[in-house]
């Protein structure tokens, strides 16, 4: 009787330490509140050209390339990158690229277009450095193109 009680003695103690164990908190990444604001000095809302956006596309860039962005450098002064990446698929009806700046630390500007089967393109991109609190994401707004700034923790979940 006393082999039984030893027994249930060290199975309620394996149970009891397997679940004090496995009731730890998860790892959810929180956000830095401490991070700097890198566009801070520039406008909440900045236009953009569809005329621009396809240029962007028309000279894309082999990886490696020094480039110009023409429509942030209006209102981003020096705006000036690498090509990181580019993408084409489907016959150009999916293309897609990545510079990284080289004047705002950190900072990569993701365009990506889509052109649908009556010729209409659509574009989608976003000005990210995951080590600053704030970005552009550029939305379309009855036609026309912004990129609209946002805080890092508003878009990006961890």
């Amino acid at each position: 009787m006393n082999y039984l009680k030893s027994q249930g003695f060290s199975l309620l103690f394996l149970l009891i330490v397997t679940t004090a164990f496995s009731q730890s908190g998860a790892s959810i990444n929180k956000s830095d509140q401490t991070k700097p604001f890198l566009f801070s000095g520039f406008p909440d809302r900045i236009a953009v050209d569809i005329n621009d956006l396809k240029t962007v596309f028309s000279d894309i860039a082999s990886k490696g390339t020094n480039v110009a962005i023409k429509f942030a450098d209006q209102t981003l002064p020096g705006f000036k990158g690498e090509t990181v990446s580019t993408a084409s698929k489907y016959n150009n009806s999916i293309q897609s690229v990545v510079i990284r700046s080289t004047k705002f630390n950190g900072a990569t500007l993701t365009l990506s277009s889509s052109t649908a089967t009556d010729g209409a393109a659509r574009y989608t991109g976003r000005i990210i450095s995951f080590q600053h609190a704030d970005m552009y994401l550029l939305v379309n707004e009855n036609e026309k193109y912004y990129f609209i700034k946002k805080k890092y923790d508003d878009i990006i979940n961890e």
